[in-house]
């Protein structure tokens, strides 16, 4: 039988400080490299459907349609014959300029489709309908 004493090992022990520091060194940079979207609000009621298209890049032409029937342009209220000349202006700039139409759940169906018979005379193809 061996005299030699036997040295108790410690318990393993699992040190999470180290997992703080980069969690909190990962937090930061997100949010610092974070794009934050200038969103303009309309106070319109989006329909809801069921399936979801993809998220329009935020370099798109935005046209509003409430229930009144009052456009709107990024956000500014236009009369019908100013979106017209905006929309047309686009078109010649850049025709490849996506146009998200957010239109109100009760809005008249002929002011949503004036908008994009607008925007396809004036060359622009890439036309969507915001949802919810």
């Amino acid at each position: 039988m061996s005299v030699i004493p036997k040295r108790r090992r410690r318990k393993a022990e699992i040190n999470i400080v180290p997992l703080v520091d980069v969690l909190v060194v990962l937090i930061f940079f997100f949010l610092v490299s974070m794009q934050f979207r200038n969103l303009t609000l309309l106070n319109l009621t989006l329909p809801k459907i069921e399936t979801a298209g993809k998220e329009e890049p935020s370099e798109s032409l935005q046209v509003g349609v409430d229930v009144d029937g009052k456009f709107y342009v990024n956000g500014k209220e236009v009369d019908q014959e100013t979106l017209v000349d905006a929309v047309e202006e686009i078109g010649r700039l850049s025709p490849e300029t996506p146009v998200l139409i957010m239109a109100d759940e009760n809005s008249l169906l002929h002011k949503v489709t004036f908008v994009m018979d607008t925007c396809r005379k004036a060359g622009l193809e890439k036309v969507r309908l915001q949802s919810r």
